[in-house]
């Protein structure tokens, strides 16, 4: 008689080329942050086929619920992102964005497609394993302020039934196929979009003793900005400060009155992060007035650091490590991208890993957020599985 394990593993392979086209569709019709209204009429089309019960939130996220045996016995959530990116495609494929300048570029499509195999597994087999799982198709994650956090005030987290423990997946492109990586405590970085506007008296370039350079000021701000990192965090707390744009002037011959200033900061521990903003404020300010310019200084606060519980990241790479085989689970780098799931982590036990979609033969390797990201659609298989796995089998204390 096959175990849960092994039908889970047959019903994924049974069902992968059905999930493949469906990542097709997704693929060929993206949609930006908090516009996914195709996408989300979608995904409640394919869970009313599945006979699974579901309700929207936040105007496109969609939250089903799939019961086993023992329904009260734990509840677990899968997430996944369903929104695209501001980016043309560039890959030549039958099933290329058909939206102009819009992109499943991050593999959102990806992660719908695997939770969507995911829930009708679970849902095939719903009389074989116990608990419930929440399933979570969760809009926005490109854009503060995050769909996650969006779903979180409407009470994702809150309304019954309650989960206790939340899985997210991400595909990796630099990761083989295949193969999963997970690791526990800090995996990825908070993330903080900064604004400048420095301001100063103009004129003529022949003339600077009668200007407030704002070009000056503005580069001795982006060197000075660069030692609130070097000299003041821990040097083994990695945090990230990079100015990315600049905007000031039109001519050779004039000193412009303003100038802009554009970037993002990143950290790790949530401590030092807002301490960081304290530093910046305070540098910042100082320098421009110092140098003869004023200054507007706004710190758009973005998405937390994600936190892989270390208890359940162990219960997930043992699963996971069953289910494909020890060698074919591989430990997370820390990254210093951000993903808006660290709003889930700041409330429950939260594990947030990755799916190889890499393969080097086919010429499969360009990193996310570029217009020629792509995957090999095997990893789908692979992905729906391990989340139903996840799903069907988690159990603990976190």
């Amino acid at each position: 008689m096959s175990t849960l394990k092994e039908k889970i593993h047959s019903l994924a392979k049974a069902f992968a080329p059905d999930f493949i086209s469906i990542r097709h569709h997704l693929h060929a019709h993206p949609e930006l942050s908090y516009q996914e209204f195709e996408t989300s009429a979608f995904i409640q089309q394919k869970l009313r086929d599945f006979g699974i019960p579901f309700s929207v939130m936040a105007e496109t996220g969609v939250v089903g619920v799939i019961e086993g045996k023992n329904p009260g016995k734990k509840v677990i959530a899968l997430r996944a992102d369903i929104d695209a990116l501001p980016i043309q495609e560039e890959n030549d494929i039958p099933y290329k964005s058909t939206r102009p300048g819009v992109m499943h570029a991050c593999g959102h499509d990806v992660h719908t497609t695997c939770l969507l195999g995911a829930a009708k597994i679970l849902n095939e087999l719903k009389n074989e394993w116990e608990g419930t799982v929440k399933l979570i198709f969760q809009p926005g994650e490109e854009r503060n302020p995050g769909g996650a956090s969006l779903l979180i005030k409407e009470g994702v987290l809150t309304k019954a039934p309650v989960p206790q423990a939340i899985y997210g997946l991400h595909v990796h492109p630099q990761l083989a196929i295949g193969q999963l990586s997970f690791r526990g405590g800090q995996v990825m970085a908070s993330a903080d979009e900064i604004y400048i506007t420095i301001k100063g008296k103009g004129g003529h370039a022949a003339a600077p003793h009668l200007t407030a350079d704002t070009i000056l000021i503005a580069s001795q701000l982006i060197v000075s900005l660069q030692q609130i990192i070097s000299r003041n965090r821990n040097p083994l707390n990695p945090s990230v400060l990079s100015i990315c744009s600049i905007q000031g002037g039109h001519t050779t011959n004039v000193i412009p009155s303003e100038v802009k200033l554009m970037g993002t900061f990143r950290a790790l521990d949530e401590e030092w992060r807002f301490k960081a903003h304290e530093l910046i404020r305070q540098q910042a300010t100082g320098l421009v007035h110092a140098m003869g310019g004023e200054i507007d200084l706004h710190i758009d606060v973005g998405y937390p650091s994600v936190y892989n519980n270390e208890a359940l990241n162990a219960v997930a790479r043992n699963l996971a490590e069953d289910y494909v085989g020890k060698e074919r689970v591989e430990t997370t780098e820390v990254r210093m991208g951000a993903e808006d799931f660290g709003y889930y982590t700041q409330h429950i036990p939260g594990c947030f890993y990755r799916l190889g979609v890499m393969n080097v033969e086919k010429g499969i390797t360009s990193g996310v957020h570029t217009p020629t990201f792509n995957i090999d659609e095997s990893a789908i298989e692979t992905g729906m599985g391990m989340m139903a796995w996840l799903g069907s089998q988690t159990t603990g204390s976190f």
